[in-house]
């Protein structure tokens, strides 16, 4: 299979899709790979790095999409990279379609294989090719949310930690997954006041175990969520429903109650974000503020630190990517139902149910549109 890695155009996007060992990795397998001229610039590679382990640098995406069997990227494909897709060409990527009429249209017209990486699901559970950036993303959120709290930059002017003599900073994680567990990690270390609110006790339980009395754990309720929302100088939303449009937890009468200066990090707002207030910024202009609340809502905050992001998200997506390239897609996605979880499009077809519920597409069985029997998986 010849494979294709472009490079992102998303602002200040500058992950990659493979490195230079992955690549290597895909080519002792019998497969081919070109790669966009200076797809890797952004974290230190160089064409002759690619060239030397064997992938082809071609001098632009228009060439790398014309070629490739399969697309390998980060972030979803943004208008003018969807029009050079073509069918039956595979796109290996985040997608995030929930929230995203245009681009949904244009993969389900393109015809392509859209196999996205934050609804493959994993044997032991979780979403093993999201998780690696949802714990980037968290640690980022603290960071992000600390540095906002700055005078400087809107908000309240308080030292996350505090001081002795002096409280520190009240920190609000809503969610307490894989993003809420990393930035209660981060927001302890740095000497923060932490509660979690989940409705899931479990995910409590476990927090509480790992964490002991540096953390406050909470079962999210209107009430509760109300509560400590109001009172707090940092809220990092990190709520998520595999391949569903995020839920509006915190309302924007929520957000007016805050306290002037506070803080919303909205990690969610791949997913369309989960406060009312939120809308999608770039690391180019990250923060916005409405009624007093500073808002960081950047789409592709791991783009932030891509180095650190790239070799997690290939130490996870790799293992698909040479599964997919070794025994084509309908094999492989037949072969592996976790595989098959993340494939939301399909030559013209929804596959994904919370997206086609979410956007008003008629939805389709991802073995009926493959037209395999659920015996040969």
């Amino acid at each position: 299979m010849l494979i294709g890695v472009p490079k992102e155009i998303k602002n200040h996007e500058y992950r990659v899709g493979m490195v230079p060992a992955s690549v290597r990795e895909v080519i002792a397998h019998g497969h081919q790979v070109i790669v966009e001229t200076n797809a890797g610039i952004g974290i230190g590679f160089t064409d002759e790095d690619y060239q030397a382990v064997g992938a082809t640098i071609a001098p632009s995406a228009e060439e790398v999409f014309a070629q490739a069997d399969m697309i390998v990227k980060v972030k979803e494909p943004l208008a003018d990279e969807r029009k050079r897709l073509r069918e039956g060409q595979i796109l290996f990527t985040y997608l995030h379609l929930a929230p995203d009429m245009p681009q949904t249209e244009d993969l389900v017209k393109s015809g392509a294989v859209c196999i996205a990486y934050e609804t493959v699901t994993g044997a032991a559970g979780g979403l093993p090719l999201l998780a690696p950036m949802s714990e980037v993303a968290g640690r980022m959120s603290i960071q992000a949310g600390a540095e906002c709290l700055e005078k400087s930059n809107g908000g309240r002017g308080m030292l996350l930690g505090g001081v002795p003599g002096v409280q520190p900073a009240k920190v609000v994680v809503i969610g307490g997954g894989v993003v809420g567990t990393n930035a209660i990690k981060m927001a302890v270390g740095m000497g923060a006041r932490v509660i979690v609110l989940d409705r899931n006790v479990n995910a409590l339980r476990r927090i509480d175990a790992e964490f002991g009395s540096q953390v406050e754990t909470v079962y999210s309720s209107h009430d509760s969520l109300e509560k400590h929302v109001i009172s707090a100088d940092l809220v990092i939303g990190g709520v998520l429903i595999p391949g569903a449009a995020a839920p509006k937890l915190v309302t924007e009468d929520m957000v007016k109650r805050m306290q002037p200066g506070a803080v919303l990090v909205d990690v969610a707002i791949d997913q369309g974000g989960c406060f009312e207030t939120s809308k999608a910024t770039t690391h180019a202009d990250p923060t916005y503020i409405l009624h007093d609340v500073v808002h960081y809502c950047v789409a592709n905050m791991p783009g932030a630190v891509p180095r650190t992001s790239t070799f997690a998200l290939n130490n996870a997506t790799l293992p698909f990517i040479i599964n997919i390239a070794n025994k084509g897609y309908k094999k492989a996605l037949a072969n592996d139902p976790h595989l098959l979880n993340g494939l939301n499009v399909y030559r013209g077809k929804v596959t994904e149910r919370s997206v086609a519920e979410n956007l008003g597409f008629d939805y389709v069985e991802p073995t009926t549109a493959l037209g395999i029997s659920t015996d040969t998986m």
